[in-house]
């Protein structure tokens, strides 16, 4: 017995076990067992081993808690060939997490690769939309669309004020509501043109301007010779030249 436990307490104290594992004790039974020749640190042995029964315990719940893991991350790696193992070493959980890290850093790099293709995508396809033929002219052509957008919204913005809509409106409202103000126009002008004219029939209304087309040529060749005759620059001198001749 004594042989086990001084080879017990020989792995206690070699360079591989931790540090605090092995802790002489101290008071008569220390130095019982030296006078006796019997070794030392005999007595901590039970809690070590004691702690190392637990130890192993957990080292079973652990493993069986990165199966459970590893079968979430992993679901195609079913084999485990230590399922049917009472024994779990360290290195058979390192494997575990060594696999669930491989598989991380893989989706990393495939999510990587899929975002270059993805921003890559994006940019093709803003290049047909708005015509650039290059990269380089990307940036310049985001810009002026950025640019343009904002003179919209403001445009957008103040025909809303001035049309009284709901800001909420679409442009389609705001086209149709322009329309409706234009047609408004046109026949406020037109009303005018024929209150001018002194006639509601446009036959009339053609009638007056060829009659217009046929007098004023001829009464604006007289008042052109009428200057030239009178020696004046102007048509409201003709009259004061006039009656000076009488």
């Amino acid at each position: 017995l004594l042989k086990v436990l001084s080879h017990i307490d020989s792995i206690l104290q070699s360079p591989r076990a931790p540090p605090s594992i092995f802790r002489p004790s101290k008071g008569p039974v220390q130095n019982y067992i030296k006078d006796n020749g019997q070794g030392c640190g005999f007595e901590h042995l039970p809690l070590t081993i004691e702690m190392w029964a637990d130890q192993l315990i957990a080292l079973k719940d652990l493993h069986r808690s990165l199966r459970k893991l590893s079968l979430e991350l992993l679901p195609w790696n079913t084999a485990d060939p230590q399922d049917n193992k009472e024994s779990i070493r360290v290195e058979d959980l390192q494997l575990i997490v060594d696999a669930i890290l491989e598989e991380l850093e893989n989706k990393e790099k495939n999510s990587q690769t899929q975002s270059l293709q993805t921003l890559s995508a994006i940019i093709s396809h803003f290049q047909k939309l708005f015509d650039v033929n290059s990269l380089n002219g990307v940036y310049p052509r985001m810009n002026e669309v950025y640019t343009k957008l904002g003179e919209m919204t403001n445009a957008m913005r103040n025909l809303h004020l001035l049309l009284e809509l709901d800001s909420s409106a679409p442009p389609t409202v705001v086209v149709d509501t322009v329309g409706k103000l234009c047609d408004i126009i046109k026949k406020n002008v037109t009303e005018q043109v024929q209150q001018l004219l002194g006639t509601q029939d446009i036959h009339s209304i053609i009638n007056k301007l060829e009659e217009h087309e046929c007098f004023f040529p001829p009464f604006q060749a007289l008042i052109q010779d009428l200057l030239c005759v009178l020696e004046i620059s102007k048509v409201d001198d003709i009259l004061p030249a006039v009656q000076k001749l009488k």
